[in-house]
């Protein structure tokens, strides 16, 4: 992929192009409802880099101010003992992400997202597959809800799963029914299958894009957990 070019949308979820597409530039929301319930728990201001009936990617920026789950008394998340990780009372706070940016890659319908994340100087780090509900758009943004297991894949092609033991954990409190746990595992093994082939959007030379410079970073609005008419997946 080449660098910029895009041209920034007319506001936060705008639609532009053809059948309701985001156009390049233009800044909207990836969220995740929590598990187990109906509410938001993680929301992130991104920007639109290519939307149409193949694919949606876009681009948080380092510095972002997102939203992130946290326990009721302001311990992170990974930090509680994994027995009672997910039965312990949480709430939400605000929060930035700091380091490197993240590059975010969804098919629609697909029960997952590739993420790409790179080191200090664009040195390319790693791929990350997040696998979850097929994303459901609306006008300001996308929907999902995290299945908790997670591959790893690196740039010699290697591959490996990660979070297995969450995925686990999640069975055991009841977050993920054997109904769920099922369609996750195949969600995986698909996943693999297109990692082994060295298919879409591994093979699309991603590493490789940058940010167009004129980007702004994306601001939080005030309404970030507001109810949304799904219009489609």
């Amino acid at each position: 992929m080449t660098e910029g070019g895009a041209v920034r949308g007319a506001g936060r979820g705008d639609a532009g192009g053809a059948a309701g597409f985001w156009a390049p530039g233009t800044q909207i929301l990836w969220r995740y409802r929590e598990n187990g319930g109906a509410r938001f728990h993680i929301a992130r201001p991104v920007t639109v880099v290519r939307d149409d009936p193949e694919l949606l990617a876009v681009w948080m920026a380092p510095g972002t101010e997102c939203v992130r789950p946290v326990l009721a008394d302001g311990t992170p998340v990974h930090r509680e003992p994994l027995a009672t990780r997910y039965t312990k009372p949480r709430t939400v706070q605000r929060d930035r992400w700091f380091g490197t940016g993240v590059l975010k890659l969804a098919r629609p319908g697909e029960p997952w997202s590739v993420w790409l994340f790179w080191d200090q100087g664009w040195q390319f780090k790693n791929w990350y597959v997040n696998l979850e509900e097929p994303l459901a758009r609306w006008a300001g943004g996308v929907d999902s809800e995290d299945h908790f297991l997670d591959i790893s894949v690196h740039p010699d092609r290697s591959w490996h799963w990660r979070d297995e033991d969450e995925f686990a954990q999640a069975q055991r409190d009841g977050l993920v029914d054997e109904a769920l746990a099922g369609r996750v595992r195949e969600a995986g093994r698909a996943a693999v299958e297109v990692i082994a082939a060295w298919g879409p959007p591994f093979s699309d030379g991603w590493p490789d894009w940058r940010p167009d410079p004129s980007w702004t970073v994306p601001s939080l609005p005030q309404d970030w957990d507001r109810t949304p008419a799904h219009v489609s997946p």
